[in-house]
Order: C-alpha cells, then sequence, then structure tokens
C-alpha cells in the first residue's frame, strides 16, 4: 500500500471518529429518551403490527400515529400520573415523620413496645431507622422535584421518537445490520434476543411485580392505610426480591395494625396478602415468566435499582434491558466465536 493510499485511510477514520464524536455529544443528552423509544417500539411491535394490517392501504404514518397515540393513552399517561400521586405521598411521608406534633413517633412507640413484650430483650429502634429515612428524603426531595420536569421532557422526546420508530425502524435495523462488522446472521440473532428478552422482562417480571404493588396498594386502601401508592410501590420493588417478594411491606403493615389494636383490619389485610396477592404470584407469575426466557429475579431487582439510579424513574426498564443485552452478548460470544477459536486451533494442531 503506497503512502498517499495510507494517508487518506488515516484522514478518513480521524475525519470519521471525529465526526462521530461529535454526533454523540449532540446525541448524548437524549440518549435515554432514545433507548425508552427503542423498548417502547420493542414490547408494542406486536400490536402495532396488527394495527398496519388494518390500516387502509397499509399506510406507515397513519399506523404509526395510531400505535404510537395508544401507547401515550395507554401507558404513558397512567405511568405520569401514578408518578405524579407517588412524589405527593413522598413529600406528605416525610413531612408527617419530621413534624413535631405528628402521632407517627407515637405509633411507632408503642409498636416497640409490643415486639419487645413479644420478645423480651430485643433491641429495637425504629424511630432511629425513622430518622435516618428522614434525612434520606431531606436530601434528595430536590432531586425528586428535580428530575419531575426531566421525566416529562424524556418521556416527550421518547414519544416522538416511538413514532418514527414504527414507521421507519425497520429501514433503520437494516443499516445498522449492514454496517456492523459481525456477520448478518449474528447481529440478526442479537436483535431477535434482545427483543425476545425485552418482552420477557415487560411483560413477565415487571408486570407482574406492578401487578402486585397494584394489588397490594388496593389492600392497603380498603384497610385504611394512608399513602397505598407509596407503600405500593415498595411492595413491587420486594415483588422482585426472591423469596421475600411483597411481604417486605405488607409483614410489618400487618404487624402494624395488631399493634394498635385493629384487629378486623389486621386479619382482612392478612387474607387479601396471603389469598389475593400470594395467589397472582404463584399462579399468574409462572405463566407471564414461562412465555419468553427467564432472567433471575435477583438479577433484575439489581438492574432495577442501578437502572434507576443511573438513568432515574425510567431505568426501571432501561437497566434491566441493558443487563439482559450483556448476557446476550456473552452467550453469543460463548456459543460462535469461543466456538469458533476452538476449531480453528483443533485445526491447526491437526
Amino acid at each position: 500500500m503506497n503512502i498517499s493510499r495510507v494517508v487518506e485511510y488515516v484522514f478518513f477514520f480521524g475525519l470519521l471518529l471525529f465526526a462521530g464524536y461529535m454526533v454523540w455529544q449532540i446525541a448524548a443528552p437524549f440518549i435515554t429518551a432514545l433507548a425508552l423509544s427503542a423498548i417502547i417500539v420493542t414490547i408494542c411491535h406486536p400490536m402495532h403490527q396488527k394495527i398496519l394490517e388494518k390500516t387502509p392501504r397499509q399506510s406507515k404514518t397513519a399506523a404509526a400515529f395510531l400505535t404510537t397515540i395508544t401507547v401515550l393513552i395507554a401507558l404513558v399517561l397512567p405511568l405520569s400520573l401514578l408518578t405524579s400521586l407517588l412524589v405527593g405521598e413522598v413529600v406528605g411521608f416525610y413531612q408527617e415523620i419530621t413534624a413535631e406534633d405528628s402521632a407517627f413517633p407515637n405509633s411507632v412507640e408503642q409498636i416497640e413496645s409490643t415486639i419487645t413484650s413479644i420478645i423480651p430483650g430485643l433491641n429495637l429502634d425504629i424511630r432511629a431507622y425513622t430518622a435516618q429515612a428522614a434525612a434520606w428524603f431531606a436530601e434528595n426531595l430536590g432531586t425528586i422535584f428535580a428530575g419531575t420536569v426531566s421525566t416529562i421532557f424524556t418521556f416527550f422526546i421518547a414519544i416522538i421518537g416511538a413514532f418514527y420508530f414504527f414507521r421507519d425502524g425497520e429501514e433503520m435495523l437494516q443499516i445498522l445490520i449492514k454496517a456492523s462488522p459481525l456477520p448478518d446472521e449474528e447481529d440478526r440473532l442479537i436483535v431477535e434476543r434482545t427483543a425476545r428478552a425485552i418482552r420477557a422482562v415487560a411483560t413477565g417480571t415487571l408486570l407482574l411485580a406492578l401487578i402486585q404493588g397494584t394489588l397490594v396498594a388496593f389492600g392497603f386502601f380498603i384497610v385504611g392505610i394512608e399513602r397505598p401508592i407509596l407503600w405500593g410501590s415498595l411492595a413491587s420493588a420486594g415483588a422482585l426480591m426472591p423469596g421475600i417478594g411483597t411481604t417486605i411491606v405488607t409483614g410489618p403493615a400487618i404487624i402494624f395494625l395488631f399493634a394498635t389494636g385493629q384487629i378486623l383490619s389486621a386479619v382482612l389485610l392478612l387474607i387479601w396478602a396471603a389469598l389475593v396477592v400470594g395467589l397472582v404470584d404463584n399462579f399468574l407469575g409462572p405463566y407471564l415468566i414461562s412465555r419468553q426466557n427467564k432472567m433471575h429475579p435477583f438479577i433484575i431487582l439489581i438492574a432495577v435499582l442501578g437502572g434507576i439510579s443511573a438513568f432515574g424513574p425510567i431505568g426501571f426498564i432501561v437497566g434491566p434491558v441493558i443487563v439482559t443485552l450483556f448476557f446476550i452478548l456473552l452467550e453469543i460470544y460463548n456459543q460462535y466465536i469461543v466456538k469458533e477459536q476452538s476449531i480453528a486451533e483443533m485445526e491447526d494442531d491437526i
């Protein structure tokens, strides 16, 4: 290769890297929104195909618009309302903890005395843990409110991106497959496995956790426990913990009701948690999760919490998807690349 050709390659790839870096700088603020758009489109792709088939002349633009409106009404608006209510309940809980004339400390002391009478010698300082929680809320309330506007803007960009992904997603995917240095078969395998895993996480484990959290919130509302949305959200997170589940929320609530003399409410909540919430976990759970690929609930829990920490509220779905993609790439590496290297080494030995 002559010197002029080397200079051309160096100039071209240098210019390509510079342009790619600038594109990354431009797109970086919207990466989370674009990832959410891709996730929404992946989950709702079967629905979009049905809408496209019934659209006059199978107009891609009309079908993408109808699908996007459906997603907006069925998914984004309820989640936005739920987030608003949840933030309101978090603020109310923080104010109740920090208020001097609140009945909360008295209730805590009553619970402590009841538990201590049952288990003598147990050193239980719930008020100290409550004070720590109050301090955490005090430090992070500003972040919660600041993130609300950012989250709304992210959802807005994600909905616009979802429309174009619904309409032009297949063409974009083909461009990425052709640009990838991997064989097209492996690219398609990665895409198919990732899409299947996204649907598995969204319509399996996370959907089951949301259903259980909703049932816990409804049970709390029935027995008169304040802020059911807050406790239901915590129950959804607990549902992702193997061997613990929603008991992490319903258990203390039942103990609280018994300790404060609300025997009927405690019994009703116990029955509701054991029969309704428990049956959903035992019967609906295997059906939802076994429909697609499985991922260990503890890994999903870590992915959800880490995703929320890294990406904000929408990280509850972005986190598991990124972790799933990582495991898919590891599996493909193990099945194809390592195998090919082993075959090549055997041929060299022969």
